[in-house]
Protein backbone atom coordinates (compact mmCIF):
# COMPACT_ATOMS: atom_id res chain seq x y z
CA UNK A 1 0.00 0.00 0.00
CA UNK A 2 1.31 3.50 -1.01
CA UNK A 3 1.56 6.52 1.80
CA UNK A 4 -0.69 9.26 0.85
CA UNK A 5 1.13 12.24 1.32
CA UNK A 6 -0.17 15.68 2.28
CA UNK A 7 1.28 16.62 -0.98
CA UNK A 8 -0.06 13.92 -3.16
CA UNK A 9 -4.05 15.24 -1.62
CA UNK A 10 -3.12 19.36 -2.36
CA UNK A 11 -2.17 18.26 -5.82
CA UNK A 12 -5.42 15.86 -6.10
CA UNK A 13 -7.87 18.69 -4.49
CA UNK A 14 -5.98 21.31 -6.47
CA UNK A 15 -6.60 19.72 -9.99
CA UNK A 16 -9.95 18.47 -8.81
CA UNK A 17 -11.40 21.05 -6.22
CA UNK A 18 -12.94 17.96 -4.19
CA UNK A 19 -12.59 17.70 -0.40
CA UNK A 20 -9.76 16.85 1.55
CA UNK A 21 -11.38 13.53 3.04
CA UNK A 22 -12.43 12.63 -0.34
CA UNK A 23 -9.05 12.89 -2.31
CA UNK A 24 -7.51 11.21 0.87
CA UNK A 25 -10.24 8.29 0.61
CA UNK A 26 -9.84 8.14 -3.40
CA UNK A 27 -5.49 8.06 -3.29
CA UNK A 28 -5.98 5.17 -0.64
CA UNK A 29 -8.08 3.56 -2.96
CA UNK A 30 -6.21 3.81 -5.96
CA UNK A 31 -3.40 3.05 -4.23
CA UNK A 32 -1.62 6.18 -4.58
CA UNK A 33 -2.08 6.07 -8.28
CA UNK A 34 -3.27 10.19 -8.86
CA UNK A 35 -4.38 9.87 -12.02
CA UNK A 36 -6.49 6.67 -10.90
CA UNK A 37 -7.60 8.36 -8.16
CA UNK A 38 -9.30 11.10 -10.66
CA UNK A 39 -10.32 8.71 -12.69
CA UNK A 40 -12.46 7.01 -10.32
CA UNK A 41 -13.59 9.88 -8.82
CA UNK A 42 -14.17 12.57 -11.92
Amino acid sequence: MAEITASLVKELRERTGAGMMDCKKALTEANGDIELAIEKHA
